[in-house]
């Protein structure tokens, strides 16, 4: 071994399945370790969602030593070698060429020599080899990093940013998930290579910024601003950074608002981004009066429109951007505190997404001044309370659970069309006031009467 040549008698305990590959490729000949994320887990506790394998066996030399095998990154030197239906990628040790497009190198090099496969690597603390024999390979300080809470890059920072552009999102990504700070030389160097991100596709960043949003601080989205990135993949947070808001419901700017109700929102992808997103149009209507107040009309329209913006040009699923537009929309939406209103609120959201936004609302609020707090959680609280009871009664919150249909409305001989929506729609408006109404024989008289 070269370079650092740390070697850490540390055990690990490596599922019996990648045990099995080790020893197999180590009976053949060939040296062969875990490597990187899945041994970081290790040494920190946690369980590794996925274990990687690095050998010194070339791609065609592994496929000789498993039975099952597939050519997922042959190029690259990787191989998945499959055992009961599960699969591990197992990688030649490898030298990348030189990169062209911050994102892909060249050519990728075969090497015999581990130090000089762990040397490309990201960061200090993703570059931990591992077998039973040599015990925690470690030849850039990164157990000393792991053990003071650090994300540094290996070697030079900015050759590594060079050469992926996408690691410096993920240098905040790895720092919001561990709860580590980013090194010194390291954010330099993300300061100066930013502009780098451009060449990035939507998809890697999304990835990278659901797997941020969805950590224990996801408000570390801040530190995506101050070292520029947001400047690139995100602009309209910059400018929620630097929209004040002089107004007695708040204490934050817009930017440090949304940090706030993120940081008092379950680990959902919608609501987080939901979260991240329900004021972002904010900025662009602010308006100040003479006595020096800020206000914010139409901030509700003008952020669902941009957040469906930013959702489909960062390549998010039809699905996620329904719930986060519908999130948005109403997460100022104020029903009167009698179960009627709620009814009408519930069938206005849908189901499907009123507890979601009801969660968003508590978020924003408790992310505000306290001015006025308390009572706006009172209000909150008897909503869910009513909406709880609702629920509980079964009672009818939309079409879906309304006691006639438009079957029924044919038979009393209703023509097909528009008339038969537009009678339904009457007969919900009189459940949603009066529950009790829900029934098949009041609403084929009340239909009647309606015709």
């Amino acid at each position: 071994m070269e370079e650092g040549e740390n070697e850490h008698m540390t055990q690990i305990q490596l599922p019996d399945k990648v045990k099995y590959i080790i020893s197999q490729l180590e009976a053949a000949g060939y040296e062969a370790y875990a490597v990187g994320g899945c041994v970081r887990d290790s040494l920190l506790g946690r369980k590794p969602s996925d274990w990687d394998v690095t050998t010194s066996a070339k791609p065609q030399q592994v496929k000789a030593v498993f039975r099952h095998t597939i050519d997922t990154g042959i190029q690259h030197g990787t191989v998945t070698v499959m055992l009961d239906r599960e699969g591990f990628e197992v990688t030649t040790y490898r030298i990348d060429g030189e990169y062209e497009d911050s994102r892909h190198p060249k050519e990728v090099v075969f090497t015999a020599n581990l130090i000089e496969d762990l040397k490309r690597r990201d960061f200090t603390i993703n570059a931990f080899a591992y077998n039973d024999h040599s015990g925690i390979v470690d030849a850039f300080r990164g157990m000393e990093d792991l053990e003071n809470g650090v994300i540094r890059c290996v070697g030079e920072a900015a050759e590594r940013f060079g050469e992926d552009a996408l690691r410096m999102l993920r240098a905040v990504r790895f720092s919001a998930q561990l709860g580590f700070a980013i090194a010194q030389e390291t954010r330099d160097a993300v300061r100066k290579l930013v502009p780098n991100l451009q060449f990035i596709s939507a998809e890697r960043i999304q990835a990278e910024l659901v797997k941020l949003l969805l950590s224990d601080h996801p408000d570390y989205m801040r530190d995506a601003y101050e070292l520029g990135i947001t400047s690139v993949v995100l602009p309209e947070l910059d400018a929620a950074f630097a929209a004040a808001q002089h107004n007695p419901h708040h204490q934050y700017t817009v930017g440090e608002h949304l940090m706030q109700s993120l940081l008092h929102t379950r680990a959902d992808k919608s609501l987080r981004l939901a979260a991240l997103l329900h004021d972002i149009g904010k900025p662009s209507v602010k308006t100040t009066d003479e006595e020096g107040i800020d206000h914010f009309h139409g901030h509700v329209e003008v952020s669902e429109r941009m957040a469906l913006d930013i959702l489909k040009r960062l390549k998010f699923d039809n699905d996620t951007i329904d719930k986060v537009q519908k999130y948005v929309r109403f997460h100022d939406y104020k029903p009167e505190l009698d179960a009627r209103s709620v009814r009408r609120a519930v069938n206005k959201i849908g189901v499907a997404y009123f507890p979601q936004v009801m969660e968003l609302r508590r978020a924003d609020t408790l992310a505000q001044s306290s001015y006025q707090r308390e009572e706006k959680l009172a209000r909150i609280d008897a909503v869910e309370r009513l909406y709880a009871e609702i629920m509980a009664k079964n009672q009818c919150i939309s079409l879906k659970t309304l006691k006639i249909t438009g079957n029924d409305l044919l038979a009393l001989g209703v023509p097909k069309g528009k008339q038969i929506g537009a009678v339904l729609n009457q007969l919900l408006d009189e459940v949603l006031q009066n529950p009790e109404h829900n029934t098949q024989e009041y609403l084929i008289e009340k239909a009647k009467e309606l015709l």
